[in-house]
């Protein structure tokens, strides 16, 4: 099954780091958070990838067609540049990935529909390029094909950024510092029917959720898989330190392989 990822926003309220890149290539520990989000796959069997490239887009191209090159040891003989032995010690083994420009300003709805001649089967799972969750993949899939809509979005219990009060008077009675919230929001980790293709345009101005999603809604089309576990998006570089503090502090609940 294909799974199709999101990495072509500008990513300006990040703009510290995506002046220079890609939002899925900023670095959570010494890999960047598309490469977190592609090992969530694999680690279920899922590493058939399809990645839908808009801005500098040929950075995520360099990364992984210099990957054996930069992620294994070599053995190279001066002045005979092709005698050279590259010796693999990754384990992203059998990884197939599909690079695709869609475009620059392109609206998720349009991306994912110029992507539609490299998805074959009937079903295919998306997600966006910076979001990680400790998500059930095979679960997920088990719900889906469950309900028999067109399609179902990962519900996630989000972290605050900020400390919850509960206050009695003027008196702080419990302090809790990065509450969960209490209601659902939308984390990605989509599956879908085939069938969404038709709901959408190649136009660059169709949009995923707005329109689409909604519409589908409205004919009860959409289900919720309810996620309770971890997630978090890298959306500014508070999100950024936040999820390379817990990597670095072998925190990092996303990290199922």
């Amino acid at each position: 099954m294909k799974v199709v990822i999101l990495c072509g926003g500008l990513g300006t309220r990040l703009k510290e780091e995506t002046e220079f890149r890609p939002k899925p290539m900023v670095y959570i520990g010494d890999k960047p958070i598309l490469w977190h989000i592609m090992k969530t796959y694999a680690h279920y069997g899922f590493n058939d990838f399809i990645l839908a490239l808009g801005y500098k887009g040929g950075m995520i191209k360099d990364y992984f067609h210099n990957y054996e090159l930069m992620n294994s040891d070599m053995t190279i003989e001066l002045g005979n540049p092709e005698n050279k032995i590259v010796h693999q010690n990754h384990d992203e083994i059998g990884w197939h990935i599909t690079l695709a420009d869609t475009g620059q300003y392109t609206l998720k709805g349009a991306r994912l529909k110029k992507l539609e001649k490299y998805v074959d089967g009937d079903e295919f799972m998306m997600t966006y390029g910076d979001g990680v969750g400790d998500i059930n993949i095979p679960a997920l899939l088990k719900f889906h094909k469950s309900h028999g809509k067109t399609a179902t979005v990962t519900g996630v219990i989000p972290v605050s950024q900020y400390g919850k009060l509960s206050v009695q008077k003027d008196n702080v009675a419990i302090f809790a510092e990065k509450p969960m919230s209490d209601s659902f929001v939308s984390g990605g980790f989509f599956v879908f029917n085939r069938d969404i293709f038709k709901h959408l345009r190649d136009d660059d101005s169709c949009d995923l959720e707005r329109g689409t999603l909604e519409k589908l809604s409205q004919r009860e089309q959409v289900k919720v898989y309810k996620h309770k576990g971890f997630w978090a998006s890298m959306d500014n570089i508070r999100d950024m330190e936040y999820l390379n503090r817990l990597w670095n502090e072998k925190r990092a609940k996303w990290k199922i392989w």
